[in-house]
């Protein structure tokens, strides 16, 4: 029904305009407090073959949403009953922000593919932990982090220390976000000297925030942290991540972000240049996404944890990315195109291999 009525539907309205409209919808729907449990049936796959614990977390099924979707967790407890093992959201930034200037997201429908360039607009990390405390479901909850745009870059490990403290007590782990390509200059903080200094200052208040520093306890409710990189990255550069996930001991990386290329689109090359710049995100993705997580995986020896994101499309793109190397996966643009449907598809595919 999704691709045949709702989706031609949505696709006549702006990107933007019906995402702020299905999650009225949403909203309103779920009022209805029977509904909930409708939905969570006929979407959700429960079984003990989907469940894994991954750095110390149950997970009910190996499928999240990524980050962007539900950046201001306005609805975590209505989408978790379409299926989902986790949602993560964000990006978080400490001050409320604007985002960059509308329009910033575009469809290339003939490549099945997004373009946006938002920008971390979201409401701030003081309200957005507030919604987070009125949790109703179990699902599993990341919180994704970056800097205000206003932030110089000398100085955005305090942004990143800022909402960590803050969600700290509502998120079940953290995703460091340094490669969006649409904040000016927070790529450069994927370089090895920032990059370290962000992520050991986060470790060091993870210590503290758990127990393990000054208390005499162990640090058993420490939260896993994770890195969030561009697929753009050479393969030299992915060595150098890899080299500081070891030293900073981070539990693991997601694998990718929106990419800067054009190459190989269907979409007309004027088209392109009209929309200007932007990530990249949807099915194009795909190929290059995976052949990080196999690069990553190979060359670490599996020694951190991987989760997919990038072009998941289908229950072979997902495993896809499961047999390179990822433990869990993510989708975005694939659950614009395909609908929630794409999530109990991949779930019940996996059966046989799981």
């Amino acid at each position: 029904m999704y691709k045949r009525i709702l989706k031609p539907v949505f696709f006549l309205f702006p990107p933007e305009a019906i995402h702020h409209i299905v999650f009225g919808i949403i909203w309103l729907f779920f009022k209805v407090p029977t509904l909930w449990w409708f939905v969570r049936k006929f979407h959700t796959i429960e079984n003990q073959k989907l469940k894994r614990t991954v750095m110390g977390i149950d997970f009910s099924n190996p499928v999240g949403l990524a980050a962007g979707f539900d950046k201001n967790a306005e609805l975590f407890d209505e989408l978790s009953c379409l299926g989902f093992g986790f949602i993560e959201i964000g990006t978080v930034t400490p001050l409320a922000q604007p985002g960059n200037e509308k329009p910033r997201m575009f469809r290339l429908p003939a490549d099945e593919a997004l373009i946006n360039r938002m920008g971390f607009n979201n409401d701030g990390v003081k309200k957005i932990a507030q919604r987070l405390k009125k949790r109703k479901s179990p699902v599993i909850i990341g919180g994704n982090i970056g800097k205000n745009k206003l932030t110089p870059n000398e100085n955005a490990v305090d942004d990143y220390e800022t909402c960590f403290r803050e969600l700290y007590e509502v998120v079940d782990y953290f995703v460091v976000n340094v490669s969006s390509p649409n904040t000016p200059g927070l790529r450069e903080l994927q370089e090895k000297e920032p990059l370290k200094k962000i992520l050991f200052r986060l470790q060091e208040v993870n210590a503290e925030m758990s127990g393990g520093v000054g208390s005499g306890q162990p640090a058993v409710f420490r939260k896993p942290i994770l890195l969030k990189i561009a697929p753009d990255l050479t393969n030299e550069q992915l060595d150098d991540i890899i080299e500081i996930v070891l030293e900073t001991k981070l539990d693991g990386v997601v694998a990718t972000n929106t990419t800067l290329s054009r190459s190989g689109l269907k979409t007309s090359p004027s088209e392109i240049e009209k929309i200007g710049a932007g990530g990249l995100s949807g099915k194009p993705l795909a190929k290059r996404s995976t052949e990080i997580i196999r690069y990553l995986h190979k060359k670490s020896n599996g020694k951190f944890v991987i989760i997919g994101s990038g072009g998941i499309h289908s229950p072979e793109d997902a495993k896809e990315k499961l047999d390179a190397g990822a433990s869990l996966i993510q989708v975005y643009t694939g659950f614009v195109y395909e609908g929630p449907g794409l999530v109990k598809r991949i779930n019940k595919s996996l059966f046989p291999v799981l």
